[in-house]
């Protein structure tokens, strides 16, 4: 499905239960858009759940089902991109395993949320080599792909920049095949006179200056060239950056907005704050959780004027609501002319009209279970294929490969 001229997408959510809205409009939403545009491949970060919740893993197996749905619900489309179960693409685990082999471990101990998530989770005994390793397992997930882009928010942007290194390395270690040189020059000739030519200048910029316009416009003439193989591609972006066949490709990091989605309490919404609304909640609950939402503190009684700012449901009307709305709400909060229930009701018809798409779309693929299996087990067969090409020439490189 992917060669490596094509610009590739990969990402990954953890199933540890059902989706909420912060994970809609923080990730769903770019996801489907995502997909219009790039080659993508969205997984099921099964191993990943492992990692921090090795000692009771029993919310993973009934969330695997229930987040495809929700990422189906949400408008993903299978015949666009390809979904797929972490744990059923072995070959995930291999290039983790092979890529070990190579990091140094203090580049591991400096990934930014190591340190962090021990901090976060300190009541979980998370002194394991699993979750000291996860960086470089989401390493070996993008690398499998030949991923061109991770979307991630800034928080994540270290682990690409891993991921990066990590492909330097190997290609420094293992790329230098018998008779390199020869073998990029002839690459090089297949892109035609011109694009030779300008090749050579923008790859001599770079080297001697650091010219990062120029390195994007050596890689822009080489992704161009139609009579380049996918290796001769690797080829000529190694021989660009001076170091030998590109064997993993290095990405980039798809820098996303942060979600600022609020939870029913005002903090950000998260299923540890117990303050979420599900993707695709019951309408009745749904309506229920708004209107028992707290307000500002402020207004005791119906006549009481309010501040918005001081208020959860302002900071959903300023995401849900429209200009119309929000000015509407500033000014009879303020001056006490309705009551909190009553600002509550267009923030509760917004959503629920929001949600009705996704639970129409959840309920037929609940109804079809075998549809959503077999979507599962086509998206597997489609990443094995790519991931084992990739396997193959790293096993190769690292003379793995016996006759």
């Amino acid at each position: 499905m992917t060669t490596a001229t094509t610009h590739s997408v990969l990402s990954g959510m953890r199933p540890t239960g059902r989706l909420h809205l912060g994970h809609y409009h923080g990730v769903l939403k770019n996801w489907v858009r995502l997909q219009e545009q790039y080659d993508c491949y969205f997984f099921v970060a099964d191993w990943h759940a492992l990692t921090t919740h090795y000692d009771d893993p029993s919310i993973i197996a009934p969330s695997v089902f229930d987040m495809v749905v929700d990422w189906l619900a949400a408008g993903v489309d299978p015949e666009r991109a390809t979904l797929f179960i972490q744990s059923h693409v072995p070959e995930h685990a291999e290039l983790h395993l092979l890529l070990s082999m190579i990091t140094p471990l203090g580049w591991l101990e400096r990934v930014p949320s190591f340190k962090d998530q021990q901090e976060k989770l300190k009541d979980r005994d998370l002194a394991t080599y699993g979750f000291l390793g996860y960086p470089l397992l989401q390493s070996a997930d993008i690398l499998a792909y030949q991923a061109g882009s991770v979307p991630v928010g800034e928080d994540q942007v270290a682990h690409v920049e891993l991921t990066r290194e990590i492909a330097r390395r190997f290609n420094h270690l293992y790329g230098r095949e018998p008779g390199y040189e020869e073998r990029a020059e002839a690459a090089l000739a297949k892109l035609g006179k011109k694009a030779t030519r300008q090749f050579r200048a923008a790859r001599k910029r770079y080297q001697e200056q650091g010219d990062a316009e120029a390195l994007a416009e050596a890689r822009a003439l080489v992704a161009a060239g139609g009579g380049v193989s996918a290796d001769d591609h690797r080829r000529l972006l190694g021989f660009l950056e001076s170091g030998g066949r590109a064997i993993l490709s290095e990405p980039r990091a798809l820098l996303t907005p942060a979600s600022k989605m609020p939870g029913l309490d005002g903090r950000k919404m998260s299923k540890s704050y117990g303050n979420v609304i599900e993707l695709r909640e019951e309408p009745e609950l749904l309506r229920r959780k708004l209107q028992t939402m707290p307000t500002d503190p402020a207004r005791v009684r119906r006549t009481d004027p309010g501040d918005p700012d001081k208020c959860p449901v302002w900071q959903l009307h300023e995401i849900f609501s429209g200009a119309e709305t929000r000015a509407w709400v500033q000014d009879g909060c303020r001056k006490a002319s309705f009551g909190c229930l009553d600002c509550k009701e267009p923030l509760i018809e917004t959503l629920l009209a929001e949600q009705r798409p996704f639970r129409e779309r959840a309920a037929a693929y609940q109804a079809q279970p075998k549809r959503v299996r077999s979507i599962i087990a086509e998206g597997c067969a489609r990443a094995r294929a790519v991931a084992r090409k990739t396997l193959g020439e790293v096993r190769e490189a690292m003379g793995l490969v016996y006759e």
